[in-house]
């Protein structure tokens, strides 16, 4: 039987909330904005702040609209929209990490996020693109909806690419992308500076300390040396 791998093709796909995008930021901007406070990043992690009332990032919209009213929910929503366009950052080194990946030969790269902002898209297109990185560059670009898996996308992109799950990635900071990669086949990188962290994912969850990265320029050298790219600086 002939396998059916194209070449020496590979593929990483990243999440981009927690794991491209410094989002803690962003939602503390648009939530000081709206006169709440949204606690530092430990408690953030933990849920043991505002989120933690709300139902955790993943159930955002719901229960902004349950606990706010549908009038704070879509004013909240487009503060964060226009915070995400005009002043969120990518994480150090993610800019150039992203150039240098979407430049190597045989080299597949795609996102697949929940993100929730409005258009979200059209938002995280302008985002990329004041770092200088245009999102039509990748070779996939999926936003889906918040309870919805990942699994099916990484898993349909690795096979419509023609990838070999031993030479397939995926990055992202929380359990359930680490569940994700595994279920598709695929090597996982886990960040532990987004939405979770290192004790919530080693210790609730059994990830294992080796595929986590503590900051983003940890992450960023464990994926270029994976890779082949070449290290910063």
């Amino acid at each position: 039987m002939t396998v059916p791998y194209r070449g020496h093709a590979r593929m990483i796909v990243i999440d981009a909330d927690g794991t491209l995008i410094d989002a803690f930021s962003a939602m503390g901007i648009a939530f000081a904005r709206h006169g709440m406070d949204l606690g530092d990043l430990e408690r953030f992690q933990k849920r043991r702040n505002l989120f933690k009332y709300l139902g955790g990032i993943k159930e955002f919209p719901r229960n902004l609209a349950k606990h706010f009213g549908r009038g704070v929910r879509r004013e909240i929503l487009a503060t964060l929209t226009e915070v995400y366009r005009e002043e969120a950052r990518l994480y150090p080194q993610m800019p150039e990490l992203l150039r240098d990946l979407m430049a190597a030969p045989e080299l597949h790269v795609g996102i697949v996020t929940r993100n929730v902002t409005l258009e979200p898209v059209h938002t995280l297109a302008r985002l990329f693109r004041r770092h200088g990185v245009e999102i039509d560059r990748l070779d996939f670009f999926h936003h889906i909806p918040l309870r919805q898996e990942k699994t099916p996308y990484f898993r349909a992109e690795r096979e419509r690419l023609g990838v070999n799950p031993a030479r397939a990635y995926a990055c992202g900071d929380e359990h359930k992308d680490f569940a994700a990669a595994v279920a598709a086949g695929m090597h996982a990188f886990i960040a532990a500076y987004g939405f979770e962290s290192h004790a919530r994912l080693t210790g609730k969850f059994g990830i294992p300390e080796e595929i986590i990265s503590s900051t983003p320029e940890a992450l960023a050298a464990r994926v270029r040396h994976a890779l082949d790219l070449r290290a910063v600086g």
